[in-house]
């Protein structure tokens, strides 16, 4: 496994936040700052994994729009994130600070390499131009989550070391994507097309990817629709046949995939906890305790009640009983009928190695649904494209007609219809994918009153950080978003 060497916390705040004291004239040898780093190319890639590094969100981001899917059921302090009557807890506005602080690190640490690599005369001009690619995809990514999760928010381009230089206001949205665009569009072209199985690593795929998604949330059909098909005609993916459900496991319970463009990727060892809170924890493995769930499946949602006993995928994402380590089958409590299985940990306690963030089924699903749109109406190739994903969900060749595909002649309305409801079932309880698809489309409402969640208007962005406006001088209390 190709897995990114990451540089060190200490290393990268050390890069990213330089001492404050002006005084200090002199600095020990031994002392990593701007000034006696990024002198060579290895020495920039660090830099750089410094910026993957602080890219991974977190518990708290995935916990937190994982949570706003309506077929989720949150318990303990998660409960008010996943409960559209209540207001946010203390806890959660604490976890908030902390997804908007880590996508501003983030961004700072781009900032300072975008600022710094250009200078490094012993770097050859196609390494100078990778480096600079990543760092402007994810600076580019990074100003995404905040725009779809907080609307306007603050620009900043320059490498900033305390308060004062903090300053910046609530740019509009237009302008937040503006800065977006600008860093794809310019990454795009120098990122390599080939990572290999270090799929962690930006991508020219991946910035397709991602392009294709801003394109489909801002309705920019014909472009969303053109990335999407760059990335299906590319020769690089396929999509990994699956003949029963345990299949699903060669995608989402290894390193990489034939249809993986970009994830995060773990250590070998595979100890990172994030999953416990979707399970259990302990070895053996007990995959029925209760202890540390903060997210059950909702058994009564009409996604859940509708999912077709034969679709392959609704075995593979949620279970309702178990093996425990004496080889006894276990019905799990009453107090919750289903628990997600995708992401489950091995027997062993051992936690996924990746969590994927663009895989080629949701590229076939953005451009049948952008197409459709674009053009007014499905195409036989929107089709196609969305039967694909349908027949290896149903564990069948994907290119072989079946009784369970789409049929031509559905209206627009139907045909959308059908590929949400497809993109709800592929993606289930991938990142935010069910959240940004019933906001986008303005289904929320609906879909979670059906799911007895009726929603509130202002919990559709989340509120500024206290700490934010009252260190940034350009914003005050009145710049918060409404609601909170």
């Amino acid at each position: 496994m190709k897995s990114l060497k990451y540089i060190s916390i200490s290393l990268a705040l050390s890069i990213a936040l330089p001492a404050c004291n002006d005084m200090l004239q002199e600095e020990p040898m031994d002392f990593i700052s701007p000034g006696n780093f990024f002198r060579n190319l290895a020495e920039a890639q660090q830099a750089l994994n410094g910026v993957y590094e602080a890219m991974w969100l977190g518990d708290n981001y995935y916990n937190l729009v994982r949570h706003h899917a309506e077929y989720t059921l949150a318990r303990g302090s998660w409960t008010s994130v996943g409960n559209y009557s209540q207001k946010l807890n203390a806890d959660q506005y604490g976890r908030v600070d902390g997804i908007w602080a880590t996508l501003y690190t983030t961004i700072n640490r781009a900032n300072l390499v975008l600022d710094r690599v250009p200078e490094i005369a012993s770097i050859s001009e196609s390494d100078k131009a990778r480096i600079i690619a990543e760092a402007r995809f994810l600076r580019g990514r990074s100003y995404y989550e905040l725009v779809k999760n907080w609307g306007p928010v603050p620009i900043r381009l320059e490498p900033f070391t305390g308060t004062s230089e903090q300053a910046a206001p609530r740019a509009a949205v237009s302008e937040v994507y503006d800065i977006i665009f600008s860093d794809l569009e310019a990454a795009e072209p120098d990122l390599p097309e080939d990572v290999g199985d270090a799929t962690g690593k930006a991508s020219k795929w991946a910035a397709k990817m991602l392009l294709a998604h801003i394109h489909l949330n801002l309705g920019n059909w014909e472009e969303a629709a053109a990335k999407s098909l760059e990335v299906i005609n590319s020769g690089y993916y396929t999509l990994v046949p699956v003949t029963q459900w345990e299949d699903f496991s060669k995608i989402f319970w290894t390193t990489t995939s034939a249809e993986d463009i970009h994830s995060y990727h773990f250590s070998v060892n595979r100890t990172y906890s994030h999953l416990n809170w979707y399970h259990g924890s302990g070895t053996p493995y007990n995959r029925g305790e209760v202890f540390g769930f903060t997210m059950l499946v909702d058994p009564n949602a009409p996604l859940i009640v509708n999912w077709d006993e034969n679709d392959l995928r609704k075995e593979f994402n949620i279970y309702s009983s178990y093996i425990n380590a004496n080889g006894e089958l276990v019905e799990t409590d009453a107090q919750s009928r289903y628990r997600f299985r995708k992401f489950i940990k091995d027997p062993a306690g051992n936690a996924v190695y990746s969590i994927p963030i663009f895989r080629l089924a949701e590229a076939y699903l953005i451009y049948a649904e952008a197409s459709a749109r674009a053009e007014g109406a499905p195409s036989a190739e929107a089709v196609e494209a969305v039967n694909k994903v349908r027949r290896r969900g149903y564990g069948l060749d994907i290119n072989t007609p079946s009784a369970v595909d789409i049929p031509n002649g559905l209206t627009l309305e139907e045909f959308l219809d059908a590929v949400i409801l497809e993109r709800a079932y592929e993606l289930f309880f991938e990142n935010d994918s069910r959240w940004w698809d019933l906001k986008r489309t303005g289904l929320y409402q609906t879909v979670f009153a059906e799911a007895g969640k009726p929603i509130t208007e202002y919990r559709l962005l989340l509120p500024i950080p206290q700490i934010e406006i009252d260190n940034n001088p350009a914003i005050s209390q009145s710049d918060q978003n409404p609601g909170y």
